[in-house]
């Protein structure tokens, strides 16, 4: 696991404990607000656990509007803490309750802004650790390798998961990524439920800022 100091961890807590907000929600690339600041983005395949995190990591628990129907999230949904730092929540790929159609529009959206938008400084992949990684999540994966945009995985409901399951999946899940050049090569594990893996995404993010200033 990624060591952080005790002045990330600080500064990834002040960051979070500002007052986050919806900003903007966009369907289309034509109606994506002007880039400004650093944008961090939340991929993954459906009910992954995109708006949960982004709840949890915010200590709000109704920020991003959350759903046990795969596909409830169809557009890009912008929230922010000022005007230097956003998080994104994605439209999640893969199986959805949806048309066929709007899945395939919204896959094109999420594929269109990784590849162009110019101020998206990092996008956390979202996998179900429950899961591991799938077929499902090699497209956009490949696309962030292409593009060259700085990604990391994220293991999502560690809770869920018994330790020494735990465990093979993260080992798996780094063997996978080793074949990535452009991926980072840890894993962040982190629950929505307990708090596990909270403190470390956030101080992720302050090294971020940081580096990026």
């Amino acid at each position: 696991m990624t060591d952080f100091t005790r002045a990330e961890l600080d500064q990834g807590r002040q960051i979070f404990s500002l007052p986050w907000d919806f900003v903007s929600a966009a369907s289309s690339t034509a109606s994506l607000p002007k880039p400004h600041g650093l944008e961090i983005a939340l991929a993954g395949r459906s009910n992954v656990g995109k708006s949960s995190l982004i709840n949890a990591l915010t200590g709000r628990k109704a920020l991003a509007r959350t759903s046990n129907t795969p596909g409830r999230t169809q557009e890009l949904i912008f929230f922010s803490a000022g005007k230097n730092i956003s998080l994104v929540d994605m439209p999640g790929y893969g199986f959805a309750a949806a048309p066929k159609d709007k899945v395939a529009a919204w896959t094109s959206l999420i594929h269109d802004y990784l590849r162009g938008r110019r101020n998206l400084a990092r996008v956390y992949v979202l996998i179900d650790a429950r899961h591991g990684l799938k077929s499902t999540d090699d497209d956009v994966l490949d696309t962030l390798g292409q593009a060259a945009v700085s990604h990391e995985i994220v293991l999502t409901k560690s809770d869920a998961v018994k330790p020494d399951e735990l465990a093979r999946r993260i080992d798996e899940t780094r063997a996978a990524i080793a074949k990535r050049p452009a991926a980072f090569p840890d894993v962040l594990v982190t629950s929505s439920e307990t708090g596990e893996g909270m403190p470390e995404l956030r101080a992720a993010i302050a090294r971020l800022v940081n580096e990026r200033r």
